[in-house]
């Protein structure tokens, strides 16, 4: 586009800070009467801010965005004036490209710039525009701002020096009103307040999470030992035999009714088969007796025995008829006898099929791999129930401290890694434990001497895979203060080990490197 062409220009000159530049002052002091000024006396002071006004001749060229390239006549962080035949239009908008050389490479600076005065020089052969930097990337603008530096400082700026990170300055000293110079005294930083604030704010912290500590440690009663337990039922083995395989492991949840496993009784499956032989032979010698009464022979052949005696074979005899139906009420009660025997055994059967009592978690289970054999009464798994109210803790109270615990106390759980305390009500006090065993709690633990056993009630439940963890158990009789002295010691905990997890991260990381580095040596 070459829209930025005009024909007439009015005569105007680059100002610095809404004063005239020195091209026009001389002229207009000798106008006024007054004394011509020297050369950098418009310039008064300079800050780091004012340094964007500043003007550097030096080499580079402009490129407009339809190829046309001027030369610059000089440079500044918020513009630029090039040379140009033609005179430009004042408030033409252009996009160009800064063409700067930096040693031996070529820095390119795309910007948005709106000319702001175009004068002709002397001959009128050639004119200077000035333009105002609209529209630059915050990398650019600094890349600008080093270029600009370099040329106040006298040096010539190269890439070696912006990769370095070099950033010359040109100081000058400012002067007073009367043209004196004098040293500007430096402003004092104001203050950080937010420091002071933020420090005491945590020592303020500190301290309190101290006193919730203190508090908390001497004046809540502490039990020795608290498990989170639930009711158990232990499953037993009703007679020896082999345990048949099943696919149950500690954590599984197991339905009411649901088939457990079962025991192979090799002995009781002989008995029962030999019982319903010994049933089976008494049926068919009643059979046969009443079949030869019947058909009204004088002589019966009659077998001397309801039972075969170790497989030996029966001898029969011949009898009247009278004494063979006196032998058919013997063989018949032997009959009934059989049939007693054989419900018995297949009830004794049927107890080798295991089925769960409840709707239960496994919390142990014998393996059946390798046909495991197993005696009467043997334990094959470990059941816990865990329905509503089922799952509590189970804390051991010195008895010193017991006078200070009531039913239906206030209590506050703490689960490992955990962010909160849980509270809880105490259901009873006990001196033994309950005569319905509970899991989770080791049988060694409660051997211990002058302790009570006191079973806590949670207002909100506890997740089943929590039984057998030890918890933390406090018991306060100041519900307030004891509530608010756990909160905040539960805070101070989980910063604790927010912190603890970070430090141990960064650690096994070094570690690890570490291993990974001596691998490689010793490789």
């Amino acid at each position: 586009m070459t829209d930025y062409y005009a024909d007439n220009h009015e005569r105007s000159e680059p100002t610095l800070g809404g004063q005239r530049d020195a091209e026009s002052a001389p002229q207009e002091g000798h106008q006024s009467g007054q004394r011509p000024q020297t050369p950098g006396v418009g310039i008064a002071h300079e800050r780091r801010d004012e340094r964007r006004y500043i003007r550097v001749a030096r080499a580079f060229q402009v490129k407009m965005d339809d190829g046309t390239v001027f030369d610059g006549a000089d440079l500044s962080q918020g513009g630029f004036a090039i040379r140009t035949e033609r005179p430009i239009r004042t408030g033409a908008k252009i996009k160009a490209s800064l063409l700067i050389l930096a040693g031996g490479a070529e820095l390119t600076i795309p910007v948005s710039a709106e000319c702001r005065h175009c004068t002709a020089t002397v001959q009128g052969q050639e004119h200077t525009a000035g333009f105002e930097i609209t529209d630059i990337s915050p990398g650019h603008l600094e890349l600008l701002r080093r270029v600009v530096r370099a040329s106040l400082s006298g040096r010539e700026v190269d890439v070696e020096g912006l990769m370095a990170g070099e950033d010359p300055q040109t100081p000058r000293k400012r002067r007073t009103s009367t043209g004196m110079s004098a040293p500007q005294s430096a402003q004092r930083p104001p203050k950080p307040m937010g420091r002071y604030v933020a420090l005491f704010m945590a020592f303020g912290v500190l301290a309190l999470v101290a006193a919730a500590t203190a508090y908390r440690n001497f004046m809540l009663i502490e039990p020795s030992f608290a498990a989170v337990t639930a009711p158990r039922i232990d499953i037993r083995a009703p007679g020896p035999g082999i345990l048949q395989a099943h696919d149950l492991q500690a954590g599984d949840r197991v339905e009411r009714d649901a088939k457990l496993t079962s025991v192979k009784n090799v002995d009781l499956e002989s008995d029962l088969i030999l019982a319903k032989a010994a049933q089976n032979y008494n049926s068919k010698l009643i059979e046969n007796l009443q079949n030869n009464i019947d058909s009204g022979a004088n002589q019966v052949s009659l077998a001397n025995s309801a039972k075969p005696a170790n497989g030996e074979s029966v001898s029969f005899e011949t009898v009247s008829p009278e004494i063979a139906q006196a032998r058919i009420d013997q063989f018949e009660t032997a009959r009934d006898f059989q049939n007693s025997r054989i419900t018995a055994l297949e009830a004794r059967q049927s107890q080798n099929e295991i089925y769960s009592p409840c709707n239960c978690l496994v919390a142990w289970a014998l393996s059946s791999s390798d046909g495991t054999y197993i005696n009467e009464s043997e334990k094959i798994m470990t059941l816990i129930r865990t329905g509503e109210n089922d799952i509590m803790v189970e804390a051991l109270v010195h008895m010193d401290d017991i006078d200070n615990i009531d039913p239906n106390q206030k209590a506050y759980i703490s689960l490992p890694h955990t962010s909160g305390p849980i509270s809880a009500r105490v259901r009873s006090v006990a001196l033994d434990i309950e005569r319905q065993p509970r899991a989770g709690f080791p049988s060694w633990v409660r051997q211990q001497q002058n302790v009570a056993s006191v079973l806590l009630v949670p207002e909100k439940p506890l997740p089943a895979d929590a039984v057998g963890t030890p918890v933390d158990v406090r018991f306060t009789e100041a519900p307030l203060i004891g509530t608010t002295a756990e909160w905040i010691w539960q805070g101070g905990r989980a910063v604790g080990q927010l912190f603890g997890g970070v430090i141990d991260l960064f650690t096994g990381d070094e570690q690890d490197a570490q291993n990974s580095g001596n691998l490689s040596q010793s490789g």
